[in-house]
């Protein structure tokens, strides 16, 4: 049994509405794993991201962070604290338009991690020189491919210095020429030891740096297991089916 934890979630509960977006999710994440999430639209994958982050608030159930529980009463739990800790990669990058790279990457290292300018400028560079962009630098969002706006996005939340990173579909915004180009930087973080949780339908990128895969189907784990077994010989019929529709 691992007791390196980094991430529980216990019997976790999300509504919205009439709509069941989690039922009874119960999931750990270990330090230094890539955790891969798939399934259908509408399954639950994204929301549970963003319990995770408490961007959204569960129903039920428990979700400890790096030893925080996040879904205790909000005077309990200094949450921008917690998200210092877990960096997010968005579909749509978020990026502010009116911000260069390098001051979309600055922004809240001086504001959050209260680095001078100089530090949080240095950070900048190095980590868009990471990601291919160093050119990019002075560059607005808006005359930057939707790659290269991802690639900033991965820089911004890496900036902070994060435990964690979660990503929520980020490359389903992309053309497919442009998905390459951030795959590649997500597996050098995987391959680095960053602890992942990756909401995808890229099964190339499961296959080559996931640790685990979960397959999310109507808010529930109908399945988790290593990529290797999942391909080879998934236990549930549901899996099956999913995995023969997607993998031609």
């Amino acid at each position: 049994m691992r007791n390196d934890v980094i991430i529980e979630i216990e019997h976790v509960y999300k509504s919205f509405g009439r709509v069941r977006a989690l039922v009874d999710v119960s999931l750990n994440v270990y330090r230094g794993e890539v955790l891969f999430i798939f399934g259908p639209s509408g399954g639950g994958k994204s929301t549970l991201l963003r319990c995770i982050n408490r961007l959204e608030k569960v129903d039920r159930g428990r979700i400890v962070v790096d030893g925080v529980c996040v879904t205790e009463h909000p005077k309990k739990v200094d949450i921008d604290k917690v998200r210092m800790e877990v960096g997010m990669v968005f579909q749509l990058f978020n990026l502010f338009p009116h911000l260069t790279a390098l001051q979309n990457i600055t922004l809240a290292q001086e504001k959050v991690r209260k680095r001078s300018k100089e530090e949080a400028e240095e950070i900048a560079y190095r980590l868009l020189e990471r990601v291919g962009l160093p050119e990019k630098a002075d560059v607005y969002p808006d005359q930057l491919s939707g790659g290269q706006k991802q690639r900033v996005a991965i820089a911004r939340a890496l900036a902070m210095n994060p435990k964690i990173m979660l990503f929520d579909e980020p490359t389903s915004a992309l053309d497919p020429e442009m998905i390459r180009e951030v795959l590649d930087v997500m597996l050098d973080l995987a391959k680095e030891g960053m602890t992942m949780v990756v909401v995808s339908h890229e099964m190339g990128f499961a296959k080559a740096a996931a640790d685990r895969m979960v397959f999310l189907e109507g808010g529930r784990v109908v399945e988790v297991a290593t990529p290797e077994e999942l391909f080879t010989n998934p236990k549930e019929e549901r899996t099956k089916r999913f995995l023969s529709q997607i993998l031609h």
